[in-house]
């Protein structure tokens, strides 16, 4: 005989929430429904063991999904263990046996610090089907000896229907009369992808019956793969199941360049399916873009671009993360700040650093690969990722002067001929330029080698290099290089004196860019160059930065003369002021454009380049 029953006035509340707070997107529905059915085969299965009258014949666990899109109705059956009468009622009818209007308060108030024992007591997942269905039937029959068929319905209106079922079949089958304007999810299509998406590794096959197909499948199908690939032994998996899992379920571009298999376990029990790229698409530059790997837990798909599980600057790896620890909200869709995060986030890093590591000893070649497409992401890393700065230090790469090849601070090092006291790096905008700088002659003079930075992070990070092993860093185009032995300091400042006049005369003319004119040992074959104050930003930098809208300080630069060269003499000689000013502005402009600028006044530069070249 039926019997309504109303819900408690905090049932009622529940029931509001989590129809139109809880969950972010109606479909997850579906993802709840199919996990309670994975999770009654799992009882069965369990009691099954001690008690043969649970499963007499050993059934083949399946979850199905009816679907009559003419009739608007969804059906999501499992043979699982089944509920009783009173069963029913307490799981369905009451949401909580206890707690439930602290749960609701709490909900209401955001005050979710307990949310992973919420979610072990209160199961709310059925009831989100109430957000896309009017009304829902659920009809049972528990597994065992004697039991009895149950049906349990509700418009979610604050009362439910109870009566005798008529099920014959052990399990649950749980219907749903969908709204008009949720019909979508009544179609085979909708319901294929949605399997796939969030529940494509339950353990049990699910299967689809389309009400009004006229040809079904003669030999039923699963729409779900079941066996997730990171939970098999990594010497089970061949390398072409990596391959299809990279391009088919994460969307990867050819072939991953490295595959990291984890299972952890210990303290810190997770299991992960890493992939390092060969490439990426420019957007994956920008640190603002949207990051992170996918998340299981249990099998089951919570979400992707989880950007906790990961640094910002890790952003290029594609893989998924499942764990059962990870705490959750109730929705199952946020996870929660929490220490268990945090470790996995720093094993994860450290693994991804380790194979990096090991690439570069092992595999240069593919290290390069590495360095030619993602290595910009490192270079982040040294930057916002104080924790691991020195692993991120020893894996960046830099084209060198020596043979135009990547290479490291730590093999710069070990290359050092001796007397060679310094580490030496240039910024420029390309390698072309930097190869071109005339700051680079008194060290290509001695055999010196320069590591260039030209990249966008390159000019970014470039003030955060000081030193490397104990080793200065000297950056050719800054301050002093610190080379000259005593007799050449005596000759310089010998020149200094006897250039006074001609260094005035430049300061003096060029007083509106030039910060200050001196002679230098710097330049062995260039007349001038300019050079920038130690803490001054790198010209290549400042040009990003005007070129993406920036305010930019001003700054000068500073001009230095090659007191050797002829064309300095001859300044020094040029008794016609007007000549002089002339000749000055001609090498002024020949130092910018040395640099990648324009000289100030490009259209006076080029007249005077013409009315030279007329002579």
């Amino acid at each position: 005989m039926a019997k309504t029953c109303a819900f408690k006035a905090e049932i009622r509340q529940m029931l509001d929430l989590v129809i139109h707070s809880l969950y972010s997107k109606k479909e997850i529905f579906l993802r709840e429904l199919i996990s309670n059915g994975s999770d009654a085969i799992d009882r069965a299965k369990y009691l099954a063991l001690t008690d043969k009258a649970i499963a007499p014949e050993a059934p083949e666990w399946q979850i199905t999904l009816r679907a009559d899109a003419a009739a608007h109705t969804l059906t999501v059956e499992d043979n699982g263990l089944g509920m009783s009468a009173e069963e029913m009622e307490e799981a369905l009818g009451t949401i909580a046996k206890s707690g439930s209007k602290a749960f609701a308060e709490a909900l209401k108030a955001g005050e979710e610090t307990n949310i992973p024992e919420l979610i072990g007591k209160f199961g709310v997942g059925f009831y989100a089907a109430f957000m896309v269905a009017d009304s829902v039937t659920v009809e049972s029959l528990r597994r065992g000896e004697g039991q009895k068929p149950a049906r349990w319905m509700s418009a979610g209106d604050g009362e439910y229907t109870m009566d005798e079922g008529t099920r014959t079949a052990p399990g649950t089958a749980i219907k749903l009369h969908l709204r008009d304007d949720q019909a979508q999810f009544a179609e085979e299509w909708t319901l294929r992808d949605l399997v796939r998406r969030y529940s494509d590794f339950i353990a049990y096959p699910i299967y689809l019956e389309v009400e009004g197909k006229e040809k079904q499948d003669e030999e039923r199908k699963p729409l779900n793969t079941m066996v997730a690939l990171w939970k098999r032994p990594r010497n089970e998996v061949k390398p072409e199941e990596y391959e299809a899992f990279y391009r088919q379920t994460l969307r990867g571009v050819g072939e991953p360049l490295k595959v990291l298999h984890i299972a952890a376990e210990g303290t810190l029990e997770y299991r992960a399916l890493l992939f390092i790229p060969k490439t990426v698409g420019m957007e994956m530059l920008m640190p603002g873009n949207t990051h992170g790997l996918s998340l299981y837990v249990r099998n089951v798909f919570i979400g992707d671009e989880i950007e906790e599980l990961t640094p910002p600057w890790l952003r290029f790896l594609k893989g998924v993360v499942d764990s059962s620890d990870l705490p959750l909200n109730v929705s199952r869709e946020m996870l929660q700040d929490d220490a268990i995060i945090r470790k996995i986030r720093a094993d994860l890093t450290n693994r991804v650093l380790k194979a990096l590591a090991e690439m570069a000893k092992e595999k240069p070649e593919d290290f390069e690969t590495f360095t030619v497409a993602l290595g910009d992401f490192l270079k982040e890393g040294f930057h916002s990722d104080w924790e691991n700065k020195e692993k991120i230090t020893e894996l960046m790469r830099f084209k060198n002067l020596k043979d135009g090849k990547f290479t490291g601070l730590k093999a710069y090092k070990e290359a050092m001929p001796e007397g060679q006291k310094s580490i030496y790096m240039l910024t420029a905008d390309t390698e072309q330029a930097a190869r071109q700088s005339p700051c680079l002659e008194q060290l290509k003079a001695k055999g010196y080698d320069v590591l260039f930075l030209t990249t966008p992070v390159d000019q970014f990070i470039a003030g955060e290099f000081y030193e490397y092993d104990k080793t200065p860093i000297v950056f050719a185009d800054k301050g002093d290089l610190g080379l000259d032995a005593d007799e050449k300091k005596q000759a310089l400042e010998a020149a200094k004196e006897a250039l006074k006049p001609t260094l005035d005369a430049f300061a003096k003319q060029l007083e509106k860019t030039v910060k200050e004119v001196r002679v230098t040992s710097r330049l062995t074959d260039s007349p001038c160059c300019l050079v920038q104050d130690p803490e001054a930003l790198p010209p290549s930098m400042r040009r990003m930065m005007e070129a993406m809208g920036q305010t930019v300080p001003e700054e000068k630069h500073i001009l230095e003369l090659n007191p050797d060269h002829p064309l300095i003499k001859a300044v020094a000689a040029e008794e016609d002021e007007a000549r002089r000013a002339d000749a000055i502005d001609l090498l002024y402009g020949q130092a910018c454009l040395a640099e990648g600028t324009l000289p100030p006044d490009p259209a006076r530069f080029n007249a005077l380049v013409a009315q030279l070249m007329s002579r």
